[in-house]
């Protein structure tokens, strides 16, 4: 168990200087000039220092110091003096047993003399100053500790005899030798380690040679003893006389810690120099950091590794080389290494391909043979901007106030200060890493994992193209793209997300948002000197018709006058930043004075005591702080061999926080429990269902592989293709995605052969579409005609030349209107917009002795007949312009604006089709994707007038999935409109919409704009089963693996889980509080019958029963009163779980294959409303006598009712209903009052699965797998 116990702040200590034997040797020769000396490992001390050994002889205890290590080989002639295993001296290494010395894993002692003394072991004739360095150890598996390394020196103490005048005298030479004490850590304290060794230093100045071994080991004894805080808002401090020292937290999982001050680059480089450093790393260049101080090396080759996260240096990283050491630099991979500048001239003769960076003189020296890109040009300039306002000197910050005489204060203030221009940096650095690399996911297929590597070089500026070009051969690129295909959420995609452009949401609302669109070209003009990009056209464009309901007012981006940002959606402007959390401090209690066991077990006790007084002060709405206390208890519990208590301790860190649980750590308590833990953990329902849970995860089936480590580059086929296989390669593509629409460019591409399409063909039409999407993105639209169309409208298919009614020019269709950019001198005549059009015919116009093939377009009465004379692209015009005119009408009967985006993708894939059949049969082929026009012409556009009077919008939450998902929940949160587009980076304040799909997943809507805010969040991997917002906090979720998923609204992640349910989670329910002061109490209930009632401060279970009943699907709170629904019954049940009373089936139900599907409580009517599945009825008992007979409402054409939900003094009502052989959702809105029927709409076209109120103005309604939509409905 041992092994798997994370270890704490020190790894090893080493001590490492010249031998006894070279020192005496030294003296004796009495040479005038100090020779420099070979340094050896004198002393290795590692943890665990004590442990307990068995009472033999009835005194107490004895304690050894026992290690676990591997094997140091080296030859017994040239063994150093070393420390045994129980920390003694070893003065002969020939007389040692072993042959072999121990040392702890993953330290490898060879090269550490070197990497101590880098410059050489020299003996001074006075005294030097204490000097400091870093160092950085990589294992073959790229695992890294982290060394501080302290020149201290001492003066030798030979005594030399000589005689004058026959009579022998002492004389002690003046020399000093240095002894190099590296203290090595897992974890790169680098900041915190130094102090601890100054502390130590003031100690050991005092201290005589011959005690120096032991104040080592007991200082390594010390700093064992220091558990690592987790990530979060948890910091620990610890007293080192005279200093006291603070361990930072990671910011989250994902991060490093950040111990060392990121300003020492921008001390001394300019940024543009660092823009060339960070060039050189993310181009995995050999690069060699220069300079003639040695902590500088590691510090700042830290800094840039911090620089470019989240991507990650994944080749050598050795930032101190000595000099024996410079054949590393012959290595033939890229790496990241450091060296004295002494050596400068050694390295460039025999290498070539370097990157020098001297940090003493702020340079960076390509060699002649590396070509370095400059970095992408709008990326930089907003760099450059963010630099300019970044506060790096700590003087300026404290001029104004008065000298500290504390010094812990003033420590403090510089280490808040630090922490902040830390923060500040890392966000200056991401948001350049997100500048750079936005544009990424644009260009990925999620289901087949593809990256269209050739389309995202074409998005490039020109002159950013050579950096793209050689940057995404890199490996650290690749594992960039395995973390975007595999959907993390980690600082780049938060801030990624939470910096898009307004312009950028508008495109989200479509399918795929690489389509520029009015508002972008209309800052082309306004900003002459804008480097803007040549944007590649898109798939399924962008049609919002108008300002979403609840919309916020528009906040428009400002910029600086001629500011070059703009391109790719990068901007200067006050953007979301890492959330810098109130960091909270535990102080760890003094050091245990001895070296024993009993005084550790003490202190392991004072320390478990201080954490539990910790957690019972802490508020239990900071469940993030009480998280980290129970991960630090379970782990000084696991220390000091308590494994009930740490496992207890672990429990409760996994209902609060799953992302710092130790998984690992639990296993191995788990599997090294003796016979009477695990009795008395079985005895422990919470325990019992944690090792369950932990044997289930360790010795179960392998869980599938998601594909996480596998990228495809895309390709263009080179076999021929069946229909599956054609899917594929469409979707990889991102032509299309809709798998409906695939088919039928199957059908259209293999009209009059076999059913399978020719790569040749393929590349044509793959070829053709990308040069019409290229050809209309570089139509040059005069600023007067930018300012005729919407903001949201883009220019998809543009005509020749051609003469018209209104004169000769270029036909130019968006997916609004068509119009015509005349010739001479350009400009914009209106035809008509697409819902005007009331024909669309060919003709022909008579030219000289001529008739040639013409269109005509028919307009609403009042209007012209326009006709053009476009010759043979007359056909294809017409098949485009009766498509689009179809996708118009359809999307305005159903308030669906993805009904024009796919007849756009249809009349797109038209166009793509007769370009690459160029034949006869082209045209009939294009017909075959004419899908809206054809249903058109076979069914009626009919929607109910007052559906279509009622209905608001529709949105789609499927939009990155090949086919639809089953809409099963959706919750709307409130918050304050008009923050969405403020830019302040907190999205808690933005009302939601939240949306559970039948795959499992949750998408998250800004109910301001109605764009989706985050694609997918994965909690579990069932089918959810409710959802229920808390607070303004936390969404709970219930599935159907038994588990309640607790979301934070705020940051939208999912990492707290409630397990206590034996079966799947049904309901959730919230009890009104009484007053301001009352705890919060939710209910939960599970299949079986389980009802489990949590205080959410806490989410502790307060109590639970269990109802009698077949499959308990639901339950409500109504004054103080829980009423449960279930398949036979509804039942009112009093608080301490007792059934009140019971309503059953009506009589003419029993035995029908039918049941209570959902059901609604009036209190002030004294009223049930029972919903059944399988009948059209709705049953309305009366609860002041449930002897009268209950009042049945009928509902027509309703073959169930799924679910009710009650608005003002309305009853809603979402049901399944069969018309014409097909299913269809329907909802009924009824009089609560009057008990009739007042609206039937004509939903979805599938089962309404879910409604939901927002804020009593909108009912959202939700729709099974064939329609997967969700519609918004005005309430009146």
């Amino acid at each position: 168990m041992a092994d798997n116990i994370p270890s704490g702040l020190l790894e090893a200590c080493v001590v490492v200087g010249a031998s006894t034997d070279r020192l005496r040797e030294l003296c004796q020769r009495k040479e005038t000039a100090l020779p420099l000396l070979e340094a050896e490992v004198l002393q290795v001390y590692a943890p665990p220092f004590v442990a307990k050994e068995s009472v033999t002889d009835g005194r107490a205890q004895a304690f050894s110091r026992v290690q676990r290590r591997r094997s140091f080989l080296k030859k017994k002639k040239d063994r150093p003096v070393m420390s045994s295993s129980d920390g003694t001296k070893i003065s002969n290494p020939e007389a040692h047993s072993g042959d072999d010395l121990s040392i702890p894993k993953d330290i490898d002692l060879i090269a550490l003399p070197q990497l101590c003394f880098p410059g050489g072991l020299r003996v001074a004739s006075e005294s030097q100053k204490d000097s400091y360095h870093f160092l950085v150890f990589t294992d073959v598996f790229g695992n890294q500790t982290h060394g501080v390394v302290v020149h201290h020196y001492k003066p030798i103490q030979f005594c030399l005899d000589t005689y004058q005048n026959g009579h022998r005298s002492s004389k002690t030479p003046r020399l000093y030798t240095a002894f190099g004490i590296c203290v090595i850590s897992k974890y790169p304290y680098y900041s915190a380690l130094r102090d601890c060794l100054s502390s130590f230093l003031v100690h050991l100045k005092m201290c005589r040679m011959p005690e120096f071994d032991e104040q080592v080991k007991e200082f390594s004894a010390k700093l064992a003893l220091v558990p690592i805080p987790p990530p979060g808002q948890l910091q620990v401090a610890f007293s080192f006389k005279p200093l006291q020292i603070v361990l930072l937290p990671r910011e989250d999982m994902d991060w490093p810690v950040v111990d060392l001050d990121l300003q020492l680059p921008f001390l001394c480089f300019r940024p543009k120099q660092i823009l060339q450093v960070i060039c050189s790393i993310l181009l995995e260049q050999k690069v060699v950091f220069l300079s003639s101080d040695w902590a500088r090396l590691t510090l700042m080759a830290e800094c840039f590794t911090l620089f470019i996260r989240p991507l990650r240096w994944q080749h050598p990283f050795v930032p101190v080389l000595s000099h024996q050491m410079l054949d590393f630099l012959m290595a033939p991979t890229a790496y990241l290494m450091g060296c004295h500048p002494d050596h400068l001239k050694e390295v460039a003769e025999e290498i070539e391909d370097l990157i020098l960076i001297d940090i003493d003189d702020g340079s960076v020296s390509p060699s002649c043979a590396v070509e370095l890109p400059d970095m992408p040009l709008t990326a930089s300039l907003c760099f450059k901007r963010r630099v300019e306002g970044l506060q790096i000197h700590y003087d300026l910050e404290v001029c104004r106030q008065g000298s500290v005489t504390d010094v812990g204060e003033l420590r403090a203030h510089r280490r808040q200060w630090q922490r902040k221009l830390n923060s500040d940096i890392l966000n200056v650095t991401l948001e350049l890493i997100v500048n750079i690399f936005r544009e990424v996911h644009d260009h990925l297929n999620y289901e087949h994992r593809v990256f269209n590597s050739e389309e995202y070089l074409k998005s490039q500026d020109p002159e950013d193209q050579q950096f793209y070009q050689k940057v995404l051969e890199t490996h650290i690129f690749h594992s960039f793209l395995r973390d975007r295909l595999n959907r993390k959420m980690d600082a780049f995609a938060r801030m990624e997300i939470n910096t898009r452009s307004e312009a950028y949401r508008l495109r989200t609302m479509s399918d795929s948002p690489r389509k520029p669109v009015m508002q972008e070209m209309a800052r082309k003009h306004t900003s002459s000197d804008t480097p803007m990009r040549k944007w590649l056209g898109m798939s399924l464009p962008n049609l919002l018709e108008e300002r979403p309901l609840l919309a916020s007012p528009v906040h428009h981006l400002s910029f600086k006058k001629n500011s070059p940002l703009i391109s790719k959606g990068v901007t200067c402007r006050p953007v979301f930043k890492l959330p810098t959390r109130t960091v909270k401090t535990f102080k760890l209690p003094e050091f245990p004075p001895p070296l024993a066991y009993q005084y550790v077990q003490n202190y392991y006790c004072e320390l478990i005591g201080l954490l539990s007084k910790a957690i019972d002060v802490a508020s239990p709405d900071d469940s993030a702080l009480l998280a980290r206390y129970y991960y630090l208890r379970g782990l000084v519990n696991s220390v000091a061999d308590k494994r009930l208590d740490a496992l207890t301790d672990f429990q409760s860190l996994h209902r609060m926080d799953t992302d710092v649980f130790p998984a690992e750590l639990v296993a191995s308590l788990v599997a090294s429990m003796r016979p009477d833990e695990q009795a008395l953990a079985e005895r422990r329902p919470e325990l019992r269902r944690l090792i369950s849970q932990t044997q289930r995860s360790s010795g179960g089936t392998a869980r599938p592989d998601d594909g996480g480590g596998s990228v495809k580059r895309f390709e263009l086929p080179r076999t021929h293709m069946h229909l599956d296989d054609f899917v594929r390669r469409v979707q990889e593509s991102r032509i299309a995605k809709d798998i409906g629409t695939i088919r039928r460019l199957f059908d259209a591409l293999t009209v009059g052969q076999q059913k399978q399409v020719d790569p040749e063909l393929f590349r044509i039409f793959y070829t053709i579409w990308k040069e019409t999407e290229a050809e209309a993105q570089e139509v040059d639209l005069p600023a007067a005609v930018v300012e005729r169309l919407e903001a949201n409208e883009g220019v998809y298919k543009l005509s020749s030349s051609v003469k018209t009614s209104h004169g000769v020019g270029k036909i130019a269709m968006t997916q609004r209107r068509l119009f015509l950019l005349t010739e001479g001198r350009p400009g914009y005549v209106e035809v008509t917009k697409l819902r005007d059009i009331e024909e669309v015919k060919i003709s022909s116009a008579p030219l000289l002795l001529m008739r040639i093939p013409s269109l005509k377009i028919k307009i609403r009465p009042g209007r012209e007949t326009f006709e053009a004379n476009l010759k043979s692209e007359c056909d294809l015009w017409h098949l485009m312009i009766k498509e689009m005119w179809a996708g118009r009408r359809m999307a305005d009967e159903h308030k669906d604006p993805q009904y024009m985006q796919q007849a756009l993708t249809n009349a797109l894939l038209m166009d793509a089709v007769v370009g690459s059949l160029q034949s006869q049969k082209a045209i009939y082929a294009a017909s075959k994707l004419a899908y809206f026009d054809k249903m058109k012409r076979e069914v009626p556009i009919m929607v109910p007038k007052t559906t279509s009077e009622t209905l608001k919008h529709k949105i789609n939450p499927c939009l990155d999935l090949a086919s639809p998902q089953a809409v099963d929940l959706l919750v709307y949160t409130p918050g304050q409109l008009g923050t969405a587009a403020s830019g302040s980076g907190d999205d808690g304040d933005h009302p939601k919409l939240w949306c559970a799909l039948s795959d499992g997943t949750v998408v998250v809507f800004d109910a301001a704009t109605w764009s989706m805010q985050q694609n997918r969040i994965h909690a579990g991997s069932s089918r959810l089963n409710c959802m229920l917002g808390v607070d303004d906090k936390q969404l709970w979720i219930g599935s159907q693996d038994s588990v309640i998923y607790i979301i934070n609204t705020h940051s939208i992640s999912c990492n707290k889980q409630l397990r206590e349910h034996r079966a799947e989670v049904t309901s959730l329910a919230l009890e009104d509080r009484s007053d301001k002061y009352s705890h919060l109490v939710a209910y939960s209930c599970s299949a079986e019958g389980t009802v489990i009632v949590w205080e959410v401060a806490t989410l502790q279970v307060k109590r639970h029963f269990r109802l009698a009943c077949d499959r308990l699907h639901s339950i409500k709170l109504h004054d103080g009163r829980l009423w449960c629904c279930a398949r036979d019954c509804a039942m009112e049940v009093r608080r301490n779980g007792t059934l009140h009373r019971r309503i059953g089936l009506p009589d003419h139900l029993r035995g029908y294959p039918s049941s209570y599907s959902s059901f609604l409580v009036l209190n002030e009517r004294e009223q049930v409303w029972m919903g059944c599945a399988g009948v059209g009825e709705l049953y309305v008992w009366h609860l002041g006598d449930l002897s009268r007979p209950f009042n049945k409402i009928h509902l027509p054409d309703c073959t169930g009712v799924v679910c009710m939900i009650r608005v003002k003094n309305q009853i809603w009502v979402g049901c399944n209903s069969h018309s014409g052989g097909k299913s269809r959702g329907k909802i009924y809105v009824l009089d609560a009052e009057r008990h009739r029927v007042e609206k039937e709409l004509m939903a979805h076209t599938d089962s309404v699965q879910t409604l939901c109120s927002a804020e009593d103005r909108y009912i959202l309604s939700g729709a099974a797998g064939q329609d997967g939509k969700i519609a918004i409905w005005k309430v009146e």
